[in-house]
């Protein structure tokens, strides 16, 4: 059997366990557009991946994946509903259009996956020096790390930034 015949085959098995990631997933989100659009997400990560997997071991697979997807959506919708929170306390005249209310939201979206996505030290330095404006000193005693190492996270942490705003 050639390798596509292969991964053909187990997109097929994968896809018989759809009913019962439907279900999973309606159980978790309450919300069955929301469940189909996320096991159609699962799917389609795993057949964009190409990856290799045992398929004794599908409905793992597709539930630490749907999993995944199911956080980042809760997530998008807390950080969207604290930003329309926050716009609801602007004047009026100082509240951006349309457009920029989407661009805004996904920056927004994009930083929160590039933080979401760093070890929890990086992604502390990095917020204790931007957001609180400690220096690295100061992030290296409330840490309890090296200098060295604070310095290490925030070359990392703005790597990432740049990753973010340029693309790799």
């Amino acid at each position: 059997m050639a390798a596509t015949d292969s991964s053909l085959l187990q997109v097929q098995t994968l896809y018989s366990h759809h009913g019962w990631l439907l279900g999973w997933l309606r159980r978790r989100t309450g919300n069955p557009e929301l469940a189909a659009d996320l096991a159609q997400d699962t799917f389609l990560r795993i057949m964009v991946s190409r990856r290799d997997f045992y398929l004794d071991e599908a409905r793992a697979l597709l539930a630490t994946i749907a999993r995944g997807l199911v956080i980042d959506h809760f997530r998008r919708c807390a950080l969207e509903a604290a930003f329309l929170e926050m716009l609801a306390q602007l004047p009026p005249e100082h509240v951006p259009s349309p457009e920029a209310r989407l661009a805004v939201l996904e920056t927004l979206n994009q930083v929160d996956a590039m933080l979401a996505a760093l070890p929890a030290k990086v992604r502390s330095a990095f917020l204790l020096s931007q957001l609180d404006g400690l220096g690295y000193a100061e992030i290296a005693v409330r840490l309890d790390v090296s200098l060295s190492s604070v310095q290490q996270y925030m070359k990392r942490a703005f790597t990432a930034c740049y990753r973010v705003q340029y693309g790799d």
